[in-house]
């Protein structure tokens, strides 16, 4: 038996009518901003982490591929794990520091740390 009304991104599961289908939203290519473009903003978040800490590198303007390699640079760089969700990139532990650090030596010359 084949799904007809299968789930989408948002959330829809089902629909009573029987002509419904989900239409996929397409719009233009993001394209990643240069390093010196970029307005990186540097911060540690502890909200909702049970206390731990994180480092999260935000207003990244660019496509997913782009962030995940920024993030695994970082990553690599601090020696820890972390994490790409949409714009944001998320480094376990205190590392605003050596994120900056790579961040600036890497030509991002408009980050700061919050």
């Amino acid at each position: 038996m084949s799904k007809k009304n299968t789930p989408d991104k948002r959330g829809f599961v089902y629909s009573t009518d029987p002509n419904f289908r989900f239409e996929e939203e397409v719009g233009p290519a993001a394209e990643t901003l240069p390093p010196a473009q970029q307005k990186l903003r540097v911060k540690l978040e502890t909200k909702h982490r049970g206390g731990k800490a994180v480092t999260s590198v935000e207003n990244f303007i660019g496509t997913e591929d782009d962030a995940i390699a920024l993030g695994k640079s970082l990553k690599n760089f601090c020696g820890t794990g972390g994490s790409v969700k949409g714009a944001e990139i998320l480094v376990q532990g205190d590392q605003r520091d050596k994120v900056l650090l790579w961040l600036l030596k890497n030509e991002y010359k408009n980050s700061k740390k919050v």
